[in-house]
């Protein structure tokens, strides 16, 4: 590890063994990674977040890994939580080219090395982060097995907007437009998770988990990211799209989905585990997006149906 950086214990309700530090990548990012050591691990897991997410709100999900001998580690990606904003207006959900969390990535898995946090590794990833995770299981990313949380494998968008919000969002970064704040569904200037009322959300139906949430950006309003922009969205449906066409990789894997998804596509979800081989869907009835803080019958499955995956393969 390296210089330490702030990590807000407090909050997170995770393993009280979490060291935090600041990492440079290879691109000249500074970011923010956080490792959750277990005393006689049998492994450790590289936990991928989600967009407009940091690291705190997994402490739960590192105390449950925890509690099945396994230690975790995490990064907030550029543009997030505590990691270097890109933009001038810090909220901007921002990135200048998907590959580019590619090095927040491997800032990661330094920081696990330098740290010794025991092997084999594993792959847990929600939304966003999914899109990441495959990205790097293609490009050869050592882990025995990986779990994706609703991963971002397409974005759900309003039937009949696909084609003209691609068309938007690829005009806007031809005209140098690609640092504004993409139009609605997005939400702009807004923080979803920290601004959304209870009733309707899309992340959770749990209302004390949303509470929690929600208390993070009251108690350190330097955590949230509204909207995503421009450029962001353009070249996330462009890695969506090109994740598509790409074979899965050759090790298990799981996917939860909830019956409820609304934030990203389902169908890219059941189609590329349909085409998984040694990959399992894991439906799970009622449950949101937040797939790790839904209710605790949701929340639970989905952790025990991990664990026992990691545990399957030396874990």
């Amino acid at each position: 590890m390296t210089e330490a950086a702030p990590y807000f214990a407090d909050l997170a309700a995770g393993p009280d063994t979490a060291r935090a530090a600041w990492r440079a990548t290879a691109d000249g990012r500074r970011v923010r990674v956080v490792l959750w050591p277990h005393p006689g691990a049998r492994g450790t897991v590289l936990i991928l977040t989600g967009r407009s997410e940091h690291a705190e709100k997994y402490g739960p999900t590192a105390a449950a890994l925890a509690a099945a001998g396994l230690a975790a580690a995490t990064v907030d990606w550029r543009g997030q939580g505590l990691s270097e904003r890109l933009l001038p207006d810090p909220r901007k959900g921002h990135v200048g080219r998907f590959a580019d969390y590619q090095h927040d990535l491997r800032a990661l898995i330094a920081a696990v090395d330098d740290a010794a946090l025991p092997g084999p590794r594993f792959l847990m990833a929600h939304s966003m982060g999914g899109a990441i995770g495959l990205r790097a299981l293609i490009e050869g990313l050592a882990v025995r097995a990986a779990v994706f949380s609703a991963p971002m494998w397409g974005i759900k968008v309003p039937a009949g907007r696909a084609g003209p919000i691609r068309a938007m969002a690829g005009l806007a970064v031809g005209l140098g437009l690609g640092a504004r704040y993409a139009p609605p569904p997005a939400s702009g200037p807004v923080c979803y998770a920290e601004s959304a009322p209870f009733a309707g959300n899309t992340l959770t139906t749990d209302p004390d988990a949303f509470a929690w949430m929600q208390g993070h950006f009251t108690a350190h309003p330097e955590l949230a990211t509204a909207g995503p922009t421009f450029r962001w969205l353009h070249e996330a449906l462009a890695e969506c799209d090109r994740l598509a066409q790409a074979p899965s990789p050759a090790l298990p894997a799981l996917a939860g989905l909830g019956s409820h998804e609304r934030v990203v596509d389902r169908a890219a979800v059941t189609d590329r585990m349909a085409r998984w081989p040694g990959g399992r869907l894991l439906a799970l009835e009622g449950a949101e997006h937040e797939l790790l803080i839904e209710r605790p019958p949701i929340r639970g499955a989905l952790l025990a149906a991990a664990t026992d995956l990691f545990a399957a393969h030396g874990g």
